[in-house]
C-alpha cells in the first residue's frame, strides 16, 4: 500500500511519501542528444546514495540524469493509471497517485483549446514549471521546485509577468486538491508535464510527486531575460547543471508560445508559425529572415541559435520528423532534471506518469487558412479574436 502523511491547518507543509516501483516503462532507447563533453551531474541524494539503497524511482531518475538506459526512457507513451475509487474515498486516499489522476484530468480540460491546440493555460503552466524550479543555484543554493512561486507571491516580480492566470489557477487547484494530498510544488510540476502533452505532438514526460512545499521566496536574479546574449545565458544555466545542449532543448518550448510583455505593441504574436502545436518550427524559423510578419523572436533565442557551438544541435532539432523525436526525448530528460532541482529527497519521489493524458500523435489545424492570413497580416487590433490561440 502506498501512503502519505499530511499535517493539516498549515499553508506550507511538507508532503512525506514512501517510494514505490515505477509504473511501467518503454523499451525504447533514450535518443542521442549532443551535449557538452563533461559528464552530466547528479543531484541531491542521488549523488551520495549507493546503488543498493536506491528505490526503483531513484534508479530511474539517476539513469535519466546520466542519459543512461538501464531502467527506462524519459517518456512513457503507454502506461495508463486507473483510479481505484472516487476522489476522497478510502481507496483513493490509500494510493498516492489517485488524487493526481483527478488533478491531471482537470488540468487537461483547462489546458486544451477549442481547436485542439494547447491554450494559454498550458503555455503558462510550462513556463511556470521552469520559473519555480529554475531559481535553484548549484553554487549559491536556495530556490528550486518547492512551490514558492505561488506560495510566497513571486508572481509580483517583473520577470514573472504573464503568469498571473496560471498563478491563480494553481491556487484553485491547491484549494480543491490539497486536502487529498496534493502539494503546491507537485501541482506546479504536474501542470508543466500535463501542459506539454496536451499540446499536439508534445512529449509525455515521466512525472513524479513528493516534493516539499516552501513559503520562503526564492532568491531573485536567477531567471533568464529575453534580452540576454548567448554566453551569459549559457553560464546562468550551467549553474543549474543544465548545459548548453539542455538549454537549447528547453528553448524549443517557445514553439507553442505567444509573447505579451517583451513588446506590448505586438502582444499575442507567436514565436513560431504554429502556436499551440508542439513541433520543430521554432528551430526552423528562429534563424531565418523570411518568416511570417507576426512571428516574434526573442533576442536571447536568436543569439543562442546563431552561437557557433549551438548550430549542430539546433540543426538536428530542425528536422520536422526525426528532429521532433530526438527533441521530445531530450526535452523530457532535461525537464525531469529541471523538475527535481532543489529537491533533497529525489530517491523518495513517487512516479505517477500514468495519470497524464496520452500523447496526440498528429494534428491538422481546422483554421489553418485563417491562421496563416493572420500571421502574414499587419498589426491587428488588440481585441482580435485570434490574439490568444487555442
Amino acid at each position: 500500500m502506498r501512503s502519505f502523511f499530511l499535517t493539516t491547518g498549515l499553508l506550507c507543509i511538507p508532503l512525506l511519501v514512501e517510494a514505490f516501483p515505477g509504473m511501467g516503462n518503454t523499451l525504447a532507447s533514450i535518443a542521442v542528444k549532443k551535449r557538452d563533453p563533461e559528464t552530466p551531474e547528479l543531484l541531491a541524494d542521488l549523488k551520495t546514495l549507493p546503488d543498493v539503497e536506491l528505490t526503483e524511482v531513484g534508479k530511474l531518475i539517476k539513469d535519466i540524469l546520466l542519459l543512461e538506459n538501464t531502467t527506462g526512457h524519459p517518456e512513457d507513451f503507454e502506461t495508463v493509471y486507473k483510479a481505484p475509487g472516487p476522489l476522497g474515498s478510502d481507496e483513493c486516499r490509500a494510493d498516492t497517485c489517485c488524487v493526481w489522476k483527478y488533478v491531471a484530468e482537470e488540468m487537461e480540460n483547462d489546458f486544451k483549446g477549442p481547436t485542439g491546440r494547447c491554450n494559454e493555460f498550458a503555455r503558462e503552466a510550462i513556463r511556470l514549471g521552469f520559473h519555480d524550479a529554475g531559481t535553484w543555484s548549484k553554487t549559491q543554493g536556495g530556490g528550486g521546485a518547492d512551490g514558492s512561486f505561488v506560495l510566497a507571491g513571486e508572481i509580483a516580480r517583473p520577470t514573472n509577468r504573464g503568469l498571473e492566470e496560471i498563478n491563480n489557477k494553481m491556487w484553485q487547484y491547491y484549494h480543491k486538491f490539497h486536502k487529498y494530498g496534493a502539494g503546491m510544488a507537485d501541482l506546479i510540476q504536474m501542470g508543466a508535464t500535463v501542459g506539454a502533452v496536451v499540446c499536439p505532438m508534445g512529449p509525455r514526460i515521466r512525472s513524479f510527486v513528493g516534493r516539499n512545499d516552501s513559503c520562503e521566496a526564492a532568491p531573485e536574479g536567477r531567471l533568464p531575460l529575453a534580452s540576454q546574449d548567448a554566453e551569459p545565458l549559457i553560464a546562468l544555466f550551467e549553474d543549474k547543471t543544465i548545459d548548453r545542449g539542455d538549454l537549447i532543448t528547453l528553448l524549443g518550448a517557445h514553439t507553442i508560445g505567444q509573447q505579451r510583455f517583451e513588446d506590448t505593441t505586438r502582444a499575442g504574436d507567436p514565436h513560431s508559425s504554429t502556436p499551440g502545436v508542439w513541433n520543430t518550427n521554432f528551430y526552423l524559423e528562429t534563424p531565418r529572415n523570411d518568416t511570417a510578419k507576426r512571428i516574434f523572436k526573442f533576442h536571447s533565442d536568436v543569439s543562442i541559435a546563431q552561437y557557433q557551438e549551438s548550430r549542430d544541435l539546433w540543426g538536428l532539432f530542425s528536422d520536422p520528423v526525426e528532429g521532433l523525436k530526438t527533441w521530445n526525448s531530450g526535452y523530457a530528460a532535461t525537464y525531469i532534471r529541471l523538475s527535481v532541482l532543489g529537491v533533497p529527497h529525489i530517491n523518495n519521489l513517487i512516479q505517477c506518469t500514468g495519470v497524464l493524458p496520452l500523447r496526440t500523435e498528429s494534428y491538422t489545424a481546422p483554421d489553418e487558412k485563417e491562421l496563416n492570413e493572420w500571421l502574414n497580416s499587419d498589426r491587428a487590433p488588440m481585441h482580435s479574436k485570434i490574439l490568444v490561440i487555442g
